[in-house]
């Protein structure tokens, strides 16, 4: 499967297993897997929500921060790829 960079982590929420990501390239719809990776994060999920600004939204584009709910445990900085 080949991999988009599409941005970076900003910050992640522990408490309610979300992350910050500001996608810097392409477009992520709900739906969409991503893959998360860093030194010592390598996880890949499935978009289940994603909001902007406590609004929940479908998809998002270049320059937006988005909240994205994920699985486990990631890390500031790590890169995020779109698996297509």
């Amino acid at each position: 499967m080949a991999e988009v960079k599409i941005g970076k982590i900003e910050d992640y929420f522990a408490h309610i297993g979300v992350a910050a990501i500001t996608v810097e390239n392409d477009t992520i719809r709900v739906g969409d897997t991503l893959h998360v990776q860093g030194h010592t994060t390598d996880v890949t999920f499935t978009i289940e929500s994603m909001q902007i600004e406590h609004e929940s939204v479908q998809e998002a584009g270049p320059g937006s921060a988005v909240g994205i709910k994920v699985p486990e445990k990631i890390r500031s900085h790590d890169v995020v790829y779109k698996v297509t």
